[in-house]
Formats: structure tokens, C-alpha cells, sequence
């Protein structure tokens, strides 16, 4: 299943006591949490670049599955991680004591991060 595409955030969950949880100061919290993101997902066989624009915040990261790669983080902080990939639908890894998990259904991409007891969710659809 190809993630390729543009999908815009529809919804989000725990936001702010998440983005707190990871350091950020509460003025980018404030500034970040009603901002459609737009995440646009090129892939390449095993190669991925995920470049995610949030208001006039770029973050762009490259990685291949299975390989070691430098992620930057939602706090911007850049750390290495390996990116797996389960049945052809699920992006997984773990940074830092966080579980990512990226999810295709359909046109519908949902991002789950978990650090503690605390969960992040994030949907977008395909535009």
C-alpha cells in the first residue's frame, strides 16, 4: 500500500498536555494546537520523505525502513531511530521512550504517539 500523498489534519487529541510533556513552551503550544498541518508522504519503494508544514513550520524527515536515520522530533530535536514497517499499512518506531505509529486506511492517516500513559493522536485525510 502506497502512503504517497498530501493529507490535511482533521483532528487531534491531547495535544497540549502531550507537547507539554515533551518540553515545549506553552506560547508554541498555544501558537500550534488549532494549526491544520499538512503532511506530504513521497515514497520510494523503502525510501520515505515526510515533510509536515505546520502554519510557516517545515519539518522535513527522510528515512528508509529498516534503516538507521535522523528524525526531527515534534519538540525539534533531532535524534536516530529506525523506522519499521508492519503488514503494508503501519509505520513503527520508537525514540527516546515514545512509541510512533502511523497508520493508512484508506485516504485516512492516523498518528499515534505514546510516551508514559500519555497518548497523542493525530487524523488527517488525503487532499
Amino acid at each position: 500500500m502506497s502512503f504517497a500523498g498530501k493529507y490535511e489534519l482533521q483532528h487531534q487529541e491531547n495535544f497540549e498536555p502531550f507537547m507539554r510533556a515533551l518540553g515545549l513552551p506553552e506560547d508554541q503550544i498555544q501558537k500550534g494546537k488549532d494549526l491544520k498541518s499538512v503532511s506530504e508522504i513521497v515514497q520510494d519503494g523503502k525510501k520515505f520523505t515526510v515533510t509536515v508544514t505546520t502554519g510557516s513550520k517545515v519539518v522535513k524527515n527522510q528515512f528508509t525502513i529498516g534503516e538507521e536515520s535522523e528524525i526531527e522530533m515534534l519538540n525539534g530535536e533531532k535524534v536516530k531511530a529506525v523506522v519499521q514497517m508492519e503488514g503494508n499499512n503501519k509505520l513503527v518506531t520508537e525514540v527516546k521512550g515514545m512509541k510512533s505509529v502511523t497508520e493508512l486506511n484508506g485516504d485516512t492517516i492516523t498518528y499515534t504517539m505514546t510516551m508514559g500513559d500519555l497518548t497523542l493522536k493525530r487524523v488527517s485525510k488525503r487532499i
